[in-house]
């Protein structure tokens, strides 16, 4: 318990204007995850109703294109298609809103290092920067939490009192 409680805990900065400012590309992020790039492969109730996706359905085509990475990716497509649309989806989300901040940017950094160097990498730096964006917001994210601005840090305060 205490081991979650040291990993939900986000650091909070000496002013409330730099967890604004830490806590605005999570959100967005967040918002951009989960509403576009999540929603569209896996099925929240805000994905594209031409999808046609169940809710936490992956959508048809994501795991064969997961296979075509090769190695244990072609093992295990489903399994590695769901946890990345997962995290893109859910993970958004919850970025969005700043739960479990640390845990998700773990997730999230891991999905989009899996985009950049095996779907986007031959493509070019043009088609890697949305997946490297995410990246970046997830390696800050991951070191200081959600900030003031995220429910991590109104859990944690209760906790505490």
């Amino acid at each position: 318990m205490n081991l979650l409680k040291a990993v939900t805990k986000p650091i909070e900065l000496p002013f409330w204007w730099l967890d604004a400012m830490v806590a605005i590309p999570r959100m967005v992020s967040g918002y951009l995850l989960t509403s576009s790039f999540g929603a569209e492969k896996f099925g929240m109730p805000w994905s594209p109703a031409d999808n046609n996706l169940g809710l936490f359905e992956v959508a048809y085509w994501f795991p064969s294109d997961v296979a075509n990475y090769g190695g244990i990716f072609a093992l295990f497509p489903v399994f590695f298609a769901w946890t990345a649309a997962f995290s893109e989806a859910v993970g958004g989300l919850l970025w969005l809103i700043g739960l479990q901040t640390r845990i998700v940017s773990l997730l999230i950094a891991a999905t989009m290092l899996g985009a950049i160097f095996l779907q986007q990498y031959t493509q070019g730096i043009w088609n890697m920067l949305p997946a490297m964006g995410f990246l970046w917001v997830s390696v800050y994210t991951l070191a200081l939490g959600s900030g003031r601005f995220g429910i991590d840090y109104l859990v944690t305060v209760k906790s505490n009192q």
